[in-house]
């Protein structure tokens, strides 16, 4: 058997030149998050050459999604909270987008990254953190219906389309548009051709 260090060895690194050029997304998972809505967010993404971190809220090393589907996390938010990607992804679903709301950690990783210009994207029910953590209160968004009043009452502008983006922040209405809502998160970082090749590739019909 060959160990860790031979494989490594042997394999065909990216010069560090590259690593760094690479876009990072930090994709935040809960107990209850919606299952399309994280694995599709996750597998496009990656499928664009972005480094994907999946973080756990709960002090657990995997979350079991609204629809029972379990997911195995790269790292807990918590240790993984004072880094800075170029994206942050919350997918809807729920309770997970009630406990993204409640958490005063995902409050804290939301303002930190506003503040330094990054990109947020939000699914779903998930734009219910954005009210709670006061994120980008005078952006138009949208979201799954049911939370529709709930944001409007915070002040933000609403849209029933797609997918929604003002300014730094990306918003989708829910599982339906996932595959919208990731990809649009691909031209953002990555460009419009790219964005398209993976969608062709997909079968992702536009």
């Amino acid at each position: 058997m060959l160990s860790s260090k031979l494989l490594k060895s042997v394999a065909c690194p990216l010069s560090s030149s590259i690593i760094r050029s690479m876009h990072s997304a930090l994709i935040v998972a809960s107990d209850g998050s919606e299952d399309m809505e994280l694995v599709i967010s996750v597998d496009i993404l990656r499928r664009a050459n972005i480094q994907v971190t999946i973080a756990g809220l709960q002090d657990a090393d995997r979350v079991t999604c609204a629809r029972g589907t379990t997911i195995v996390v790269d790292e807990k938010l918590a240790d993984v909270a004072n880094k800075t990607y170029d994206l942050v992804v919350l997918p809807g679903g729920q309770p997970g987008s009630n406990n993204f709301a409640s958490s005063s950690l995902v409050g804290d990783v939301l303002r930190a990254h506003e503040k330094a210009g990054a990109l947020i994207g939000a699914i779903c029910a998930a734009p219910i953190a954005l009210q709670s953590h006061k994120i980008a209160l005078d952006a138009t968004l949208t979201s799954y219906p049911s939370v529709r009043g709930q944001l409007e009452d915070a002040g933000y502008k609403y849209s029933e389309d797609r997918v929604v983006v003002s300014g730094k922040l990306v918003t989708s209405r829910g599982p339906g548009t996932a595959f919208d809502f990731a990809l649009k998160l691909v031209e953002l970082l990555e460009g419009q051709e790219k964005s398209n090749d993976i969608a062709k590739a997909a079968l992702v019909k536009q």
